[in-house]
């Protein structure tokens, strides 16, 4: 049985602290167990370095040209043009759907994120928007009624102000199937929120 859910938020964002990395190693000491100068001006400068080499590597959203077809899973397409969203799902290939983002119904100078949640016996198939955050995004994080799960990012060129999330979770029993996701936070690569959801 399929179903389809769309929630949509402009939810207000606060800023939260990037993890630090951690790195250990060993300096060599003299007769008094006293690390030299130049080790220590060393593991101080690694220290310094490590948050920014963290943040160096943190992922950004994968770059798609208008009308590219993404697979999220078999049969779970999406793709963007500059008007929006498109996606497709296994039960209705042939039924395109989109979430548009010029029709008014989203303001894309403040931040917010959209569900569409749908789903089939074998697979819930999860996607929305994000849009109007500070900062370049990263990651996804979603809870879910089968747990955590991380999804993955798209945009088109050119810094456009929104992309696209997306994630395949199995699905779990549940008395309301219409509540799987009950919350959506993107991160930005500093490890700040860019957009979040909460639908609890």
């Amino acid at each position: 049985m399929r179903r389809t859910l769309t929630y949509l938020a402009g939810a207000a964002v606060t800023a939260a602290l990037a993890g630090m990395a951690t790195m250990s190693y060993a300096a060599p000491h003299d007769a008094a167990g006293r690390a030299p100068h130049s080790a220590t001006a060393t593991a101080e400068a690694a220290r310094a370095a490590a948050p920014s080499a963290a943040r160096k590597h943190a992922p950004t959203p994968r770059i798609v040209q208008p009308g590219e077809r993404v697979t999220g899973a078999p049969g779970f397409e999406l793709w963007l043009t500059p008007e929006g969203k498109h996606w497709i799902t296994p039960d209705m290939p042939d039924q395109e759907q989109f979430r548009s983002v010029v029709d008014g119904n989203i303001d894309l100078n403040s931040p917010g994120v959209s569900v569409q949640s749908e789903g089939t016996p074998e697979r819930v198939y999860l996607s929305g928007l994000y849009y109007g955050g500070e900062g370049t995004a990263s990651t996804v994080e979603l809870e879910t009624a089968a747990g955590p799960l991380r999804g993955k990012l798209i945009e088109l060129p050119g810094r456009p102000g929104w992309g696209v999330w997306y994630a395949v979770a199995d699905p779990v029993p549940a008395d309301d199937p219409w509540s799987f996701v009950s919350a959506v936070t993107v991160r930005t690569t500093k490890g700040t929120v860019y957009a979040s959801l909460s639908l609890r």
